[in-house]
């Protein structure tokens, strides 16, 4: 269950992250509540998975599903550019985090 948490965590900070884009944007009520709520739901299933997990581990990865998922949200929904190199180095975060469940 701690790896669902943990999951859901980084699933929230990518929400917070593209709402601070968003909010860069807009300055609208909307972006800053989904913010807000974004890194607040973050840091709740961040909390709730390093109960079982190592702090370290947990960050690691909470961190690079966060910016990995924030790069390609950005590619996404704010035309960012998709070059290979770029995409390389996300695969290489991506990789990176599932290395480490596969050691913890």
């Amino acid at each position: 269950m701690s790896w669902l948490y943990l999951i859901l965590a980084g699933v929230f900070e990518m929400t917070g992250v593209t709402m601070i884009n968003s909010w860069h944007q807009n300055r609208n009520w909307q972006s800053l509540l989904l913010l807000i709520g974004g890194f607040g739901a973050s840091f709740l299933f961040l909390s709730l998975a390093m109960k079982e997990l190592p702090m370290g581990t947990a960050y690691a990865v909470w961190t690079g599903i966060g910016a990995a998922g924030g790069a390609i949200l950005g590619m996404i929904l704010y035309g960012e550019p998709k070059d290979a190199k770029r995409i390389f180095f996300i695969a290489m975060v991506l990789s990176a985090a599932i290395g480490l469940k596969l050691v913890s």
